[in-house]
């Protein structure tokens, strides 16, 4: 990625991520230790990850036009990136399995250091299918975590959390290697690994910018660094269950990652977001012979390739979660008491990229004689209810109290509304303030 971004994003940076997870318990959050700012991520070169598909390229023209597994080509793409990360310090493992009556590798590389309870993992599949060499599908998510770990290496990065990585075989076939490499992993070793970052194809030429919306944490981190360039972001669907995140997440480890786009047809709505053009796929060439090294939008594979970056720095280190941004509304909205109709409290939100986040905050001060009488929803700009609050806690008055709402397929922007009721007699009050924070 040719794009600049490591002065833009260094405030961003410097309030990056939470430590991901206990290593005991992955999927719950782990408050950190210290909240000492993580390194500044590096601006990943582009001609960088460029001369990596290049080498993909020649490869699969060496070996009857692919890189598939049981063929030679995929065994000689192996055999680059293990070379690249011996030479860069890098302890690789060498994993094989059998699949289709022909060996499969994968290749596991650890970076030196690092807590062991808490392992920081990113992954891409190398195979290619049989009908062409597979430079976006998958090489380009595999050249930009290569070369992320190059990064790491030239920066003698020493993060909190030990940082692995992994090249898998056989995804084409049905994430073969990924289901080996997860199923062989001892109880104990898959406790340790906090959260696991995939990238299948970041490099479409008609792209888009997919983020996972699995892991929380995982997800408002990629969020993170795409608000600090200006690129909105989408909830990524048309990969879910058929990449090598499906047998981590299904071992319960939390995982997360980055797509630009397959076989799906761009929106005119995506195209005037994103530019490119409405009404093709995003990757024309998907699975075909003309997935080659003219396949890749260098603006995508640079963008992304950064994004990577910025997660395995800020995952890494372990520093807090930035909160969202916040909206509020003080204004006092009188609840009249029942049979009186519900009353709704406004906040219009603005200059917030993409969807509001799995983990949105609603913060919500209700000044009431008997919350017990009380419904309490949040609206969504399209008019989706989320119930917060349903006649609950007795006889006790007030509602004070701060609400988590996973409104992920909401986009951020427009008129949010506290609505409330009350559903019985004798009791009245009001909404003091409410408060959305995503």
């Amino acid at each position: 990625m040719s794009l600049s971004v490591s002065r833009r994003l260094a405030a961003v940076t410097a309030i990056a991520v939470a430590g991901l997870f206990a290593s005991t318990a992955p999927a719950a959050l782990a408050a950190p230790t210290a909240a000492t700012a993580a390194p500044t991520p590096p601006d990943i070169p582009v001609a960088n990850v460029k001369a990596h598909l290049a080498q993909l390229q020649s490869i699969a023209t060496a070996n009857g036009g692919n890189r598939a597994h049981g063929r030679t080509g995929y065994k000689a793409s192996i055999d680059y990136v293990k070379a690249k990360l011996d030479a860069a310090g890098f302890t690789t493992t060498l994993q094989t399995f059998t699949s289709s009556g022909a060996t499969g590798y994968n290749l596991i590389a650890d970076w030196p250091g690092g807590d062991p309870n808490s392992v920081l993992m990113a992954g891409s599949h190398l195979d290619s299918v049989t009908a062409g060499p597979g430079i976006n599908d998958n090489g380009s998510g595999s050249a930009a975590i290569l070369e992320t770990a190059l990064a790491v290496s030239r920066a003698q990065l020493q993060p909190t959390k030990h940082l692995r990585f992994g090249w898998w075989g056989a995804e084409e076939l049905g994430m073969i290697g990924s289901k080996y490499y997860v199923n062989n992993l001892p109880a104990a070793e898959k406790s340790k690994i906090s959260g696991y970052l995939n990238f299948d194809m970041i490099g479409s030429p008609n792209p888009g910018y997919f983020v996972y919306d699995d892991d929380p944490t995982i997800e408002q981190t990629f969020k993170n660094y795409y608000a600090g360039v200006g690129i909105p972001t989408e909830i990524e669907t048309e990969g879910d269950g058929r990449s090598d995140h499906a047998p981590f997440k299904s071992a319960g480890i939390p995982v997360g990652g980055l797509f630009s786009g397959a076989d799906y047809t761009k929106t005119a709505a995506q195209a005037q977001k994103w530019g490119g053009t409405s009404g093709q796929a995003f990757d024309r060439c998907y699975h075909a012979s003309c997935d080659t090294s003219a396949n890749i939008n260098d603006t995508a594979l640079d963008r992304n390739s950064d994004a990577i970056a910025y997660a395995i720095w800020n995952l890494g280190a372990a520093t807090p979660v930035p909160p969202g941004q916040s909206f509020e509304n003080t204004a006092d909205v009188n609840i009249p008491d029942s049979p009186g109709a519900a009353v709704t409290s406004p906040i219009t939100v603005s200059g917030v990229t993409g969807n509001a986040p799995a983990t949105t905050k609603v913060d919500v001060n209700i000044v009431h004689t008997y919350r017990g009488d009380l419904v309490v929803d949040l609206v969504a700009p399209d008019g989706t209810v989320y119930n917060l609050h349903n006649r609950s806690g007795g006889s006790a008055d007030n509602l004070v109290q701060t609400y988590t709402v996973n409104a992920s397929s909401e986009v951020a922007n427009g008129v949010w509304k506290l609505q409330a009721k009350d559903g019985a007699a004798q009791d009245t009050g009001y909404i003091n303030s409410w408060k959305i924070t995503f």
